[in-house]
């Protein structure tokens, strides 16, 4: 039934989308001209060229003759991208501001390899810039660095970036922080659609690494809030990945391939990607079918820093006999299949469908890498992502409408054992399933190059279904449970949208602000649940919030190439699902919901960890969170240098933060969910054996402050020489205490890199880089539980993994003595904490630490390219914040590309 449902709205699409074309008019148009060279200024000839609007709707294409030179008639006015493609080079992106009688010749440059893109799409809704012209801070990663940087997983494409981080909990689970924030603070677009869910986690982005990179032709990162441009989640920014493109031919038919594959020695990961499109002059399809192995990894000196033999026991993690970490291995296969079709001149249809899986997953942190569990298992994870987008260029008044359908469908099942290693404990099974049905569209108008106005909004409807059930391995009997949200729980959310750009000044001064209405609301009824002992598993509960946010921002440019700019903003994040109905192990330990402990005379811890005491707040449900950011910055760019420098504070209110639960005395033996209290502390902290932290609830505990300094530099030294270098500084507080905030992922360390490019010829190139980090000792009381951070331990802890852990792998021996020392459980117990000591973290602090790395890149002909990249060859141990796993060790990475 639903899929005839989605099958309805998609026929009622295409039939509004060709009555529309039907209702355009022409316009004032203007020829696009130019000479495409090569560095030393001699002629490219056969060069393909397309010129594209900010929703992938192809304009026009043009093939450069024999003199270099290209010509697009009859060009609408607008901002538009123009991309230049030709056998040996690197792909060349422009952007353009095509006006009636302003025609002139573009000299266009192409080089081997792009080392920086000042291209944006997305910083301004429906409008193609250059970065030097936008208030917003943004990274633009190329398909090239795309290619390079993602050798296991997608969210790699984070490296090298000023501003934002790789986070990674697991092999196969990964974020991005962007200014210290990630996960849920996060929101996250493929091709202008929304791709987070209500259902998302704190700390991490479960699906983002389901998009494959092989599907990417650019990713661009903003920084800083997001919301009155693209919604609720974006307090730290938002990531847009932005797809290949079915383009359209200059003549007849045409067929292009590409081919890829690499391996990569660190996890003995191997992949191969084969895309086909087939042009025509008005219709245009891409296929791509991806499918990659990521094996066991190897980490620095082959050791796990986090190890849970490290850990409970004091011992190196290479007791077990390998120094490659087990359970870290993974496949994941996929495709997308897009398709551009102009039925008229100025009209639009794209259509986009992508499929993705992981298999063979898990959480490794749960296991030998953490907490010492025997089944942490993330199977059936899966991506049908769909979108269909009508594009007119021309309708009454209006430059420009774009109107959008789109369904999205993730889809997870957690397996879980606790008691760290207890072979006896439940094996617990929560499969979800989370629906999107999204709708969107905007409309602009400009007034020549002086203003330009855009007006939108959105509607998104979600369904989460979250059936679970345990087994118990004892007794062999299976039963119903709460699943870590309520089964069909119900979100919705939406907004509308003015956003305005003015030039005051053309050329000197540039002014840009956007304002946005968002509501959100969030339902789930108890009779949803089963009844399980004459109970139902969750009540009924509700929620609705909504907020105005806005931004304003300006590009002062007294002097051709430098620039002053400023902004405000205002973000705000309305709780998710994942806020207001979580019962279940998350990647800080156990956690639950305020209606789930409602009636238990429940209260707000003052930190996070096992010594936290009773604040006297009362739990209740969590309200939205909000953010208010102050961003100065300077630009300055040349031939031979690009520089820039910002300084940014965020300031967070209501902040959604992860306290301890504090219950009155006498709680051991109640049941949360379907997990027993199985102790609890004299200042009423609360454990559970699925976890080895105490158990947390969510609640708008506080305010907090992040502010930090961004800046790049790239000199051009000579022709074949090129210097390059990013720092990122952040700083978090609390707003009352100045102490670390528990916001879910930590905060980053200051880090950057330094990189040295020599590229003598056409055919090939070389880069020495370094990446370095400092020392981050201002760790959160979240951080200083979570295993993957501070891994505190207790004794009660140490003796469940002594007793089972341990035992199942065989590292205890008859008499209950430890093989590999000899010793007692009460002797490893005073080793390993000291004696008399109840409780202490394995770190107190993320330790610092410089790699050493080279890469090159060499063109075989026009069609064959080979990357080569030489990581970590000091074989440096490290790992960054909210890490599940230490990083790669010593490591050779190949891939090899070519076009047909």
């Amino acid at each position: 039934m639903r899929n005839v449902t989605v099958y309805k709205l998609v026929v009622c699409f295409l039939f509004l989308c060709l009555t529309v074309t039907g209702l355009s008019k022409p316009r004032d148009t203007a020829s696009v001209s130019g000479t495409v060279r090569d560095t030393s200024g001699g002629t490219v000839a056969n060069a393909e060229v397309a010129l594209q609007n900010a929703q992938q709707a192809i304009i026009g294409t043009a093939k450069a003759d024999n003199q270099g030179h290209f010509t697009l008639a009859k060009i609408p006015s607008g901002s538009y991208l123009l991309v230049i493609t030709s056998p040996g080079f690197a792909e060349k992106r422009m952007a353009i501001n095509v006006q009636p009688m302003n025609a002139g010749n573009l000299e266009v440059t192409l080089e081997l390899q792009t080392i920086s893109d000042q291209v944006t799409v997305t910083a301004n809704l429906g409008q193609v810039e250059d970065k030097d012209t936008i208030a917003q801070q943004v990274n633009v990663i190329n398909e090239q660095a795309i290619a390079a940087r993602a050798k296991s997983v997608t969210a790699q494409v984070a490296n090298e970036e000023v501003g934002v981080l790789l986070q990674r909990t697991s092999p196969s689970i990964s974020g991005i922080f962007i200014r210290g924030l990630t996960g849920n603070k996060v929101n996250v677009f493929i091709d202008g659609v929304r791709y987070s869910t209500s259902a998302m986690r704190g700390g991490i982005s479960t699906f983002l690494n389901l998009l494959d990179a092989s599907n990417l032709q650019a990713v661009e990162i903003l920084r800083g809030p997001n919301s009155a441009q693209y919604g609720s989640d974006a307090l730290g920014g938002s990531i847009q990945f932005l797809e290949r493109v079915a383009t359209f031919s200059t003549g007849g038919a045409t067929l292009h391939g590409k081919w890829g594959t690499f391996f990569n020695s660190a996890d003995a990961g191997f992949g191969s990607n084969v895309a086909a499109s087939y042009a025509m002059r008005n219709f245009g399809v891409l296929a791509n079918f991806t499918g990659h192995r990521v094996n066991t990894l190897r980490t620095g000196q082959g050791i796990d820093s986090h190890a849970a033999v490290t850990r409970f026991l004091g011992l190196p993690s290479d007791v077990i006999g390998k120094t490659r970490l087990p359970d870290t291995g993974f496949s994941q296969y996929g495709g997308l299949l897009k398709m551009n079709w102009s039925p008229a001149p100025g009209s639009q249809i794209i259509a986009h469908y992508a499929r993705s899986q992981q298999d063979g997953a898990k959480r490794y942190d749960q296991l030998l890498g953490g907490d010492g569990n025997l089944i942490a298992d993330l199977r059936n994870f899966m991506l049908d992502l769909f979108y269909i987008r009508f594009d007119q260029l021309k309708l009454g008044w209006l430059d420009n409408l774009s109107v959008v359908y789109s369904f999205n469908a993730q889809r997870e099942e957690r397996v879980n054992q606790g008691g760290n290693g207890n072979p006896r404990a439940a094996i617990t099974h929560e499969p979800e399933r989370t629906g999107a049905h999204g709708a969107q569209a905007f409309a602009s108008k400009n007034w020549g190059l002086r203003n330009g106005v855009v007006l939108g909004g959105e509607y998104y409807h979600e369904r989460v279904n979250s059936p679970s059930y345990s087994f118990n391995p004892v007794a062999g009997a299976v039963a119903l449970r709460r699943g870590r949200v309520p089964d069909n729980a119900l979100y919705q959310s939406g907004g509308v949208y003015l956003q305005d750009i003015v030039n005051v000044i053309p050329g000197k001064l540039r002014v840009m602000g956007n304002l946005r209405y968002s509501a959100a609301s969030y339902a789930s009824r108890a009779l949803d649940s089963p009844i399980i002992g004459g109970k139902r598993l969750w009540p009924d509960d509700s929620l609705r919030a909504n907020s105005v946010t806005f931004r304003a921002g300006a590009v002062f440019t007294p002097v051709e190439g430098f620039s002053l700019l400023a902004s405000l903003s205002r973000g705000f994040r309305a709780p998710h699902i994942s806020d207001l109905g979580t019962l279940g192990l998350t990647g800080n330990g156990f956690e639950v919901a305020a209606p789930d402990v409602a009636g238990l005379g429940a209260t707000v811890g003052s930190t996070a960890d096992r010594n936290a005491i009773s604040t006297g707040r009362l739990v209740t449900q969590v309200k939205p969170e909000t953010s208010l950011t102050y961003d100065f910055g300077t630009r300055y760019r040349n031939r031979q240098v690009d520089t820039d420098f910002t300084f940014f504070v965020n300031n967070l209110h209501d902040n959604i933060t992860k306290q301890a639960l504090i219950l009155p005395i006498g709680a051991i033996g109640r049941s949360l969910g379907d997990q027993t209290i199985v102790s609890q502390n004299p200042n009423g902290t609360v454990f559970v054996a699925a976890a080895t932290s105490p158990v947390l609830v969510r609640t708008n505990y506080d305010n907090a402050r992040l502010y930090g300094f961004e800046h790049t530099l790239d000199v051009k030294v000579r022709n074949c020489w090129t210097i390059g270098s990013l720092w990122t500084y952040l700083h978090a507080r609390d707003a009352r205490t100045g102490l670390p905030p528990n916001i879910e992922g930590g905060t980053p360390a200051a880090n950057g890199y330094l990189k040295i490019r020599y590229s003598p010829a056409r055919q090939f190139w070389v880069e020495p880089y370094v990446h370095l980090a400092a020392r981050q000792d201002r760790l959160s009381s979240l951080d200083l539980e979570d295993r993957r951070v501070g891994a505190t331990r207790a004794r009660g802890q140490i003796s469940n993994f002594f007793l089972n852990g341990a035992g199942a792998r065989g590292l205890i021996g008859p008499g209950g003595v430890l093989l590999a020392t000899g010793e007692t459980l009460a002797q490893v117990q005073n080793r390993v904490l000291g004696v008399g000591v109840a409780s202490a973290p394995l770190f107190t602090a993320i330790p610092g630490y410089i790699t050493f790395n080279v890469r090159g890149g060499i063109r075989l002909g026009e069609r064959h390219e080979v990357l080569v990249d030489l990581e970590n060859l000091g074989d440096r141990n490290y790992r960054g914040i909210s890490w599940g796993l230490d990083a790669p060790g010593r490591s050779l990475y190949v891939r090899y590309n070519t076009r047909f």
